[in-house]
Parts: C-alpha cells; structure tokens; sequence
C-alpha cells in the first residue's frame, strides 16, 4: 500500500512545479504571502513529525513542499527587477 503514498507524493509535488516556474520567470510570486508562509510553516512541521515516525512518503512529499514554497516566498520578498531596454 506504500505505492499508493508514493502516487500522491508524486501528484502534490508536482502540482507546485509550475507554479515554481511560472514565479522563476516572472522574477515574482503573485501568490498571497501568508499562503506561503503557512503552507511552509505546515509543511515543515509535518515533515519532522514524519521523520520522527519513519514515514519515508510524507517526509519526502513535505520536505518539498517546504522548499517549493520557500523559493516562491523568496520571489514574494525579493522581487527581480524587470530587466532595462538598452537604450
């Protein structure tokens, strides 16, 4: 039954790729900050409860979900400026 736990694994990290993407592109997260940050916080917290019981699939799906959401908080915080036309 472990399998079944590795498919949504799978399913929920990659429903963040493109999010990730799209905010790696555009230099900015259009998402709402505290979103993120509780998604993050949570995420993290789940994962050393996981760790703590041995449970392979929810440590790995929630140490991703911890990173995916930190790298879109990091472009929420520290936008890219657009870059300038050469003049």
């Amino acid at each position: 039954m472990q399998w079944v736990g590795y498919v949504g694994l799978t399913a929920l990290t990659v429903c963040w790729i493109p999010q990730s993407i799209d905010t790696i592109k555009q230099g900015r997260c259009p998402v709402n900050l505290m979103f993120l940050v509780l998604s993050s916080v949570g995420s993290f917290i789940l994962a050393l409860y996981a760790w703590s019981l041995g449970d392979p699939v929810f440590t790995i799906l929630n140490t991703l979900t911890t990173l995916s959401a930190a790298l879109n908080i990091f472009y929420k915080i520290f936008p890219r400026e657009p870059l300038k036309e050469a003049a």
